[in-house]
């Protein structure tokens, strides 16, 4: 795989799905780690997440979410905050700017899945900042997943709902 480099850096190609308009109708789950995968917002007790204050503020940041961006028709599945990452499915709904008469192959990078985790995870490391926390910081990308079929979102589901209970054997479980 070849790289290039922008500004002296090696620049990662992207994960994203190629050709794929990411503010389209459609349902989504995705999932943002800690740099590192420190532990910042909370542990697992008896198989239970407890949430300490920065984990509050993800869990709160995230619910309002479709209150921040009504216009984009927005709905939350299920999504839940572990020690040192964040699941959740989200919904984005037809809007005005899905809709393919207003569609432009060079449109602005907002109001798409990337508009919206860039907010969320600025408002929480806004939160850590003013916090004290001035070490917090996620991973600079996250992971995306199109949810296609009914199958596919009952087991993403039913994954981020047993997460907790299954952090022992969680491939970003840190003791």
């Amino acid at each position: 795989m070849m790289t290039d480099k922008f500004h002296g850096k090696y620049r990662i190609p992207s994960a994203r799905l190629k050709n794929w308009d990411y503010g389209s109708q459609a349902t989504y789950f995705v999932t943002v780690n800690t740099l590192k995968h420190i532990c910042y917002f909370g542990e697992i007790r008896n198989k239970q997440m407890l949430l300490n204050d920065l984990g509050k503020c993800v869990n709160e940041e995230w619910i309002k979410t479709p209150e921040i961006r009504p216009d984009m028709n927005l709905e939350l599945g299920v999504f839940v905050v572990m020690p040192n990452h964040f699941h959740a499915i989200i919904i984005i709904g037809e809007n005005e700017y899905n809709q393919s008469y207003k569609k432009s192959e060079f449109g602005p990078q907002s109001k798409n899945l990337a508009s919206i985790m860039r907010g969320f995870k600025s408002s929480v490391t806004t939160f850590a900042r003013k916090s004290g926390l001035s070490y917090f910081e996620w991973q600079e990308r996250y992971h995306d997943h199109i949810i296609r079929d009914t199958q596919a979102f009952e087991n993403i589901q039913n994954y981020i709902i047993d997460n907790p209970a299954k952090w022992d054997n969680d491939k970003f479980y840190k003791a």
